[in-house]
């Protein structure tokens, strides 16, 4: 199975360190708009998810969504959730740790992309 969205090790803990300080998380990669881009990181029920929305996987146990019109944009790489320093998004429950999730991305392989077809049936 191909992983469509994954995280590096900087994400992964500070992922653990917002689950210890605010338990269930998720995230949704935001459209544009105030925050541009950005992998942003939510309590379950702040932001509804919908038909509108695809699901892509779970990073560090945390499910992470994407708005479907974008991830025909993005559908040909490999999400890759890095940290920054600096403010987060506005939005996004990382601000107040000094840093910021990023979204970094790579192209999927043919043998990848032929493997995440098939599953699509």
């Amino acid at each position: 199975m191909v992983d469509k969205v994954i995280a590096t090790d900087a994400a992964l803990e500070l992922i653990e360190t917002l689950q210890q300080k605010y338990g269930e998380l998720m995230f949704h990669q935001s459209g544009g708009c105030c925050d541009n881009s950005a992998a942003n990181c939510y309590l379950p029920g702040e932001l509804t998810i919908g038909a509108g929305d695809e699901y892509l996987g779970d990073i560090g146990g945390v499910p992470f969504y994407i708005g479907k019109a974008q991830y025909e944009y993005w559908k040909h790489t490999q999400l890759i959730i890095d940290v920054t320093e600096g403010r987060g998004g506005t939005f996004s429950l990382e601000g107040p740790e000094g840093q910021a999730f990023l979204t970094r991305s790579r192209l999927f392989s043919e043998e990848e992309w032929a493997a995440l077809q098939a599953e699509q049936g």
